[in-house]
């Protein structure tokens, strides 16, 4: 099995984004029972320490929730939380550097919506 995680961010970041990902696109629904930790372990073959470190983040955030002898489940609003984190990270890992080379070279708003309409198009081809 090929290794499934980038070498330039940690382990645990992308397990715990692996688990939002699927939260997000409905793989796992809110209520619902998500992986449990030694589940992520076999599957990754990585070590326990490194997957609980990014669950228990999820769990710190309400994201996930545990039921004492039962396992993690998905907590009722995770998948509004998250989206509206990654909106807001988006607006400063993109949109604020997007805007700042924007203005450097004296692009106007109507010709960044025109831009990003046709980009946007492209995907949709």
């Amino acid at each position: 099995m090929q290794n499934p995680f980038e070498q330039d961010k940690p382990i645990y970041m992308q397990i715990r984004e692996k688990m939002e990902d699927q939260i997000i696109n409905y793989q796992l629904k809110e209520e619902e029972q998500a992986p449990s930790t030694n589940q992520l372990v076999n599957f990754y073959k990585i070590n326990h320490v490194t997957v609980s470190k990014g669950i228990n983040q999820l769990v710190d955030e309400g994201i996930l929730y545990k039921k004492r002898g039962i396992g993690m489940f998905v907590a009722e609003g995770a998948r509004e939380k998250l989206i509206q984190k990654r909106k807001e990270s988006f607006i400063e890992d993109y949109v604020v550097k997007l805007v700042q080379e924007a203005n450097k070279l004296e692009i106007t708003e109507n010709e960044m919506i025109r831009f990003i309409k046709n980009v946007k198009g492209r995907d949709t081809e």
